[in-house]
This record gives C-alpha cells, sequence and structure tokens, in this order.
C-alpha cells in the first residue's frame, strides 16, 4: 500500500513536471512564432506585451508609466526635466508613436517633452468594454497625468482627439498652460436644446448611413464616413488607416502599418479606436463650457492644419475667430499634408513648434 501511494505520488509528479514543460514549450514556441500571447491584467483589462514593441527601431524612448486607478497610463518623457514642458496629445486611433520625429528635436532644442498614450491606446492599457472610453474619462486621465507630474508652463500640440481632449484640459486648468498649438482638430459644442438632441441626432445619422466599407470611406472620405466605418467593422486595421497618408510606393509604409498595428494584437484590445469615432458628439454640451473659457483666452494660440485633411477642413476658422489669443499669431497651412501630418510632416511640425515657442515668454507658473 505504502509502496503503492509512493508509485502513485511520483506519477502525479511527474504528470505535473510534464504539464508545467509542455506549458512552457507552448508558450516560448508562441512568442517565437511571432504569435502575441495575449495579456489580461485583470478582468476586461488588456495590456500589450512588451514584446510587441521590441522591433520599433524608430521609436528608442524608454517607456514611463502612471498609475490611474485601476489603470496603467504609458507615456514618453524625454529633454531636461526642469524645462519648459512640450505637451503632445495624439488621436484615434494613433499612439505617442505619431510623435516619433517631433520628440527629438523638441528634446534636443531643450524642452521636456512629454507624449502620453490614452487609455485604450499605444502601451497604455486597454479597458475592453466600449463603455469605459468616455470623453469626459480622458480629459480626467489627461488632468491626472499634468497633476501627477507637476506639470507648469505647458505648451501644448494638438490634433484629432487630442483636440476634443486636451482643450477641455486647457478650461479646467488654464493656468497649467502658456500656449496651445492645434492641427486637424476641433470642439464640438452646442447649448440648450441642440446641446440636448444633437448627439440623438448624429446617432441617427450613423444608422442611416449603414454598414460603409473600406473602399466606399476612401471614396467619399468624410467624418460622419468615418464614424460609421468604425462602426462596420468587428476589428478595425489600425495601421492601415493611419497609412492613408502614406505612399504606396514607400519603402517604409508597411513597416509604419506594423507600428501602428502594434498596439492591439487583436479585437480584444480595440475598443478605444472602435467606440471613440462614435463618440466626437457625445459631450455637446460640456464642450460649450470649454468655449466659454477658450473664448477669453489670451495666451499665444496657433492653428497648423493641412491642406488634404477632408475630416477637419476649415476647422481652423472658429479657433482663429473665437479665440483671443489666436488673433496675434501667424496662422499656417501645412502643404501636401493628410489627417496625421505629424506622421508625414513631423519635423516642419516641430520647428514650427520651436518659432512659435519663442515668440513668447514663460507664463511664470
Amino acid at each position: 500500500m505504502i509502496l503503492e501511494h509512493r508509485d502513485k505520488k511520483l506519477s502525479n509528479l511527474t504528470l505535473g513536471k510534464r504539464k508545467l514543460l509542455g506549458t512552457m514549450a507552448s508558450v516560448f514556441a508562441t512568442l517565437f512564432s511571432g504569435t502575441v500571447v495575449a495579456s489580461e491584467v485583470s478582468p476586461g483589462i488588456f495590456r500589450t506585451p512588451d514584446v510587441n514593441f521590441q522591433s520599433l527601431d524608430d521609436y528608442p524612448f524608454e517607456p514611463n508609466y502612471l498609475q490611474i486607478d485601476t489603470l496603467r497610463m504609458h507615456y514618453v518623457d524625454e529633454g531636461p526635466k526642469q524645462a519648459k514642458v512640450v505637451l503632445l496629445l495624439h488621436g484615434e486611433p494613433s499612439w505617442s508613436y505619431l510623435y516619433r520625429k517631433m520628440i527629438p528635436i523638441l528634446a534636443d532644442a531643450g524642452y521636456r517633452v512629454i507624449a502620453p498614450d490614452l487609455i485604450g491606446f499605444g502601451k497604455s492599457d486597454k479597458p475592453a468594454h466600449p463603455s469605459a472610453h468616455t470623453h469626459s474619462g480622458h480629459v480626467e486621465h489627461i488632468k491626472t497625468l499634468v497633476e501627477k507630474l507637476q506639470l507648469q508652463d505647458i505648451t501644448l500640440f494638438i490634433q484629432d482627439w487630442g483636440g476634443l481632449i486636451g482643450l477641455r484640459v486647457v478650461a479646467d486648468m488654464p493656468d497649467r498652460f502658456a500656449g496651445v498649438v492645434a492641427a486637424n482638430t476641433g470642439l464640438p459644442a452646442a447649448s440648450g436644446i441642440r446641446g440636448v438632441i444633437g448627439y440623438p441626432l448624429f446617432l441617427a445619422g450613423l444608422w442611416w448611413q449603414g454598414n460603409v466599407t473600406w473602399e466606399q470611406l476612401q471614396s467619399q472620405p468624410s467624418f460622419l464616413k468615418w464614424a460609421a466605418y468604425s462602426q462596420s467593422v468587428d476589428d478595425m486595421p489600425v495601421g492601415q488607416v493611419v497609412a492613408v497618408d502614406i505612399a504606396e510606393d514607400d519603402p517604409q509604409r508597411q513597416s509604419i502599418i506594423n507600428a501602428y498595428d502594434a498596439p492591439f494584437p487583436d479585437a480584444r484590445y480595440k475598443a478605444g479606436p472602435h467606440v471613440m469615432p462614435k463618440l466626437v458628439p457625445s459631450e455637446l454640451k460640456l464642450n460649450a463650457q470649454a468655449w466659454k473659457l477658450l473664448e477669453q483666452w489670451q495666451r499665444p494660440f496657433m492653428t497648423a492644419f493641412s491642406d488634404g485633411d477632408p475630416i477637419t477642413a476649415g476647422g481652423d476658422a472658429a479657433f482663429q475667430q473665437r479665440i483671443p489669443g489666436a488673433s496675434s499669431q501667424q496662422h499656417v497651412t501645412i502643404r501636401g499634408a493628410g489627417h496625421f501630418l505629424q506622421e508625414t510632416h513631423g519635423p516642419e511640425l516641430a520647428d514650427l513648434m520651436l518659432k512659435f515657442m519663442a515668440e513668447y515668454p514663460s507664463s511664470g507658473n
């Protein structure tokens, strides 16, 4: 009996070892085969494995992380820590990789350059449920970043959703900011009855559009088509979306697509990219409140919209007309650029920012 029990224990131990070795072999085989193992750090919260980012030779920045409640936010932090701050906010469906050509130029000029990944994007955590992604939620995340890093005297660069979020942050903590550069962005707003019915009408317009294919979006590009397309696909081709501004014969095109796809191993990681186009006019009344402060903004505000973006074309006029700090600025049009102008014209934008910042004094905060 004793010998039988001992043999059984040894047999179970051997079986356990075999299972462990088999599991380890499976993990290593998966990693080295190029397939990424999903990383669910808590129920419904995904975190892209670091291995996904190891091949990005043109993104050499050390990662930095900030804990915001149960979520981990990643941010790039380059340049002297005591210098004036440049805060770069990306939009959707990109991440801080979009600023890789601007960050070194600004940091080498002596600025502290901070480029966070919005929650749901890049190296930041990715809640899988769409309800975890709201306009106000993203505003609060960036405000927490500003507060925890004790940032002052900030020059803000905003594009796409970076503007919808960043302008709300400016409105909530105006004394933290010394100037703003807005590129291909906007802040849709309405008060009264329009603020109440505006979003339901937009959702009705999405329903009316029905399913939109990639080919239809390319043939008739518009914001409504883009939002409808984002709701028509189960697994958004993120890299392909950003690469719309990159020439087909560009030898780097595929590697750039791969870099924008890197944060999103599969559809479970893409709740943010999937839902955010649908949320653009979701907080019209809160945006209207932000505009009340922006219409009193006396600090420098410059627009640098591209000449080839069908999504935000003409949006620079509202900033130029409504924000007092924009009246004294030399506004710029970026020629030959599309929606993701940082990708194609990054050095030009960085030089533009250096000139912009050289022309106004520190806020003194």
